[in-house]
This record gives structure tokens, C-alpha cells and sequence, in this order.
């Protein structure tokens, strides 16, 4: 018997599932179908879930997810996937493509896969390539970055080279600071440049 599989996944802990799994559960995915990944990046290559939902899959079933980005980031690592799946006689649907819904055992699905998940790849290298343009912008006009701010302050870290300049321990200064030896030369270092 042929079976729908579904497979949802978040990147980050505070999001939510909840809306790919109602699309999923709507698609005809029986709960005990469904695998979700939570605080998952599709970049990484072990996704736990996504594992054990590919090893549920036999000859005839369809893996379900609600849209491209649920799979990974690559073009060619999904072109392959789909191709991997073809060749274990299983399906994959895409329940938001293009507007609708796209199942790769058909040509005219297969087709449509391939076109979307390049215009998927185009979509997130833009995406990337704006960020980087706009961190270097706002580092060449010397605006902050966010980031941790340092605990330490320099003023404390001069400080702290008088002592060890007198005698102390490099050691035990940067552990009454609460750092590393290593961060405190790297910081000793950057002051005295």
C-alpha cells in the first residue's frame, strides 16, 4: 500500500511548524506519517528527521513537504534528491510551487521541480549576496554590527598588562578577567599595535 510520507522543518527553535503541518495534514500525511526537524538548517547535511523520513520510504510512497526550501539550499543536491527518489520508484510533492502543487512522477511535475528549485538556488545567492553588501557598507561607513559587546573593557585590559608586566601570572590575569590566556594576548596585542 502507497503511502503519503510529510516532512516539515524550521531553522530555528522559536519558529513554528505549525502551518506546514496543517498544509501537510490537509494533503492527506497521517500524523504518524510526519517527521519534523525543529532548529534544523537546510544547509546542514544531517537532518534527523528528514533521515528517518527518507528510511519510512518504500517503492510507490511520496515524500511531501510544503515547499522547495524544506529540502536544502543546492540546486544540483536537490536535482539529485528528486533523481535519488525516482530511482527508489517513490514520489516527491511539492504542496507550494509555483503556486500549486507539483508531483516529480509526472513530466510535466519533473519539469516544473527542476525550473523551480534553480529559481530556489538564484533566490537565496541574491539574498546572500545583499547581506554581504550591506555588512561591508556599514563596516566601510564604521557602523556598529551588532555582535557581542566586549565585557572587558580596555581600560581593564591595560590594567592588566601593568600586572603582568610587574611579575603576575599572564595566566591568572586573564582568569581574573574571565578570558582565555589566548584572548587577553590577542587583546594585549590589538592595544599596544
Amino acid at each position: 500500500m502507497t503511502k503519503l510520507i510529510g516532512y516539515a522543518r524550521v531553522s530555528t527553535r522559536p519558529q513554528s511548524t505549525d502551518r506546514q503541518e496543517a498544509d501537510l495534514l490537509a494533503a492527506g500525511v497521517r500524523r504518524d506519517d510526519l517527521y519534523i526537524d525543529q532548529g534544523v538548517s537546510g544547509a546542514r547535511a544531517s537532518r534527523p528527521q528528514f533521515d528517518r523520513a527518507l528510511t519510512a520510504l518504500e517503492a510507490g510512497d511520496t515524500l511531501v513537504i510544503t515547499t522547495l526550501d524544506r529540502l536544502g539550499r543546492s540546486t544540483q543536491n536537490m536535482l539529485d534528491f528528486a533523481q535519488g527518489l525516482r530511482d527508489r520508484s517513490a514520489g516527491l510533492r511539492v504542496l507550494n510551487l509555483g503556486g500549486g502543487d507539483v508531483d516529480t512522477s509526472t513530466p510535466m511535475g519533473s519539469m516544473l521541480f527542476t525550473i523551480m528549485a534553480a529559481l530556489a538556488q538564484m533566490e537565496h545567492d541574491i539574498k546572500r549576496e545583499r547581506i554581504i553588501d550591506s555588512v561591508s557598507k556599514r563596516r566601510d561607513a564604521g557602523k556598529d554590527l551588532g555582535g557581542r559587546p566586549q565585557r572587558v573593557t580596555d581600560s581593564q585590559i591595560r590594567s592588566a598588562i601593568r600586572l603582568v608586566d610587574s611579575g603576575d601570572p599572564a595566566a591568572q590575569v586573564a582568569r581574573d578577567l574571565g578570558m582565555s590566556r589566548a584572548t587577553f594576548y590577542r587583546r594585549s596585542r590589538a592595544l599596544t599595535d
